[in-house]
């Protein structure tokens, strides 16, 4: 009888072990849970603030393409109203099609000097 009493005492030290075990080891995955839920509800807000800044940097290039399409069209006037800079818009294209010197000169009224400047100075920007 005190070999049952002594079995059963060793049995429920057993189970208040493996109990109390499981206690800690739920408090932990309570606590991991909780730090979890807190991580995802702060990627959540970061996710939030990246796509608005997103959002504020489209418009921003918006306004930007709008207003660089109304300076090209401004310059695009000052050109075309310009009598003076028609030869050199002129010489300029041609310039970018291949022309040459003498070219230059005969096509645009240009001097040879003008001409060499201006091929040279277009000739530097093409790519």
């Amino acid at each position: 009888m005190l070999l049952l009493g002594l079995g059963l005492g060793v049995l429920l030290a057993a189970f208040v072990a493996v109990y109390l075990q499981l206690k800690r080891l739920g408090g932990r995955v309570t606590q991991q849970d909780s730090q979890q839920l807190e991580r995802i509800q702060q990627l959540k807000t970061d996710v939030l603030t990246y796509q608005q800044g997103s959002i504020r940097m489209g418009e921003e290039l918006v306004a930007l393409r709008d207003q660089l399409k109304r300076i090209e069209d401004k310059q695009m006037r000052i050109e075309q109203t310009d009598p003076q800079s028609l030869p050199y818009n002129q010489a300029a294209r041609l310039v970018g099609l291949g022309a040459s010197v003498e070219d230059l000169t005969q096509s645009c009224g240009l001097s040879k000097a003008e001409a060499e400047l201006v091929a040279k100075l277009h000739a530097a920007r093409k790519p």
